[in-house]
């Protein structure tokens, strides 16, 4: 069966930086376009970053310039290196083939001083 582990969530000040990684079974991985998506308290979840097979990206505008998404097939890994990190930013981050409607745990982010 699909497994979906986030890792790498935690407790940051404004300005600081997570590297979120989910590690992905299950699936032939580098058939499938990976994408992070959120969730905040009270907030629809959101998709905030994706990549393509081939490794092109796409970012939500909310995080252009900050978030970089990347991807190692040989570990079956997706990435979310998270800079410049703001109070907005506070959610549940989960990954999931953008084609298959899997879910992990999620991993919490919390931004705050």
């Amino acid at each position: 069966q699909v497994q979906l582990v986030e890792s790498g969530g935690g407790l940051v000040q404004p300005g600081g930086s997570l590297r979120l990684s989910c590690a992905a079974s299950g699936i032939i991985f580098s058939r499938y376009a990976m994408g992070w998506y959120r969730q905040a308290p009270g907030k629809q979840r959101e998709l905030v970053a994706r990549i393509l097979n081939e490794g092109s990206t796409d970012y939500a505008e909310s995080v252009k310039g900050r978030f970089t998404i990347s991807r190692d097939n040989a570990k079956s890994t997706v990435y979310l290196q998270m800079n410049n990190l703001k109070p907005e930013d506070t959610a549940v981050y989960y990954c999931s083939p953008l084609s298959l409607a899997y879910w992990g745990q999620g991993t919490q982010v919390t931004v705050s001083s």
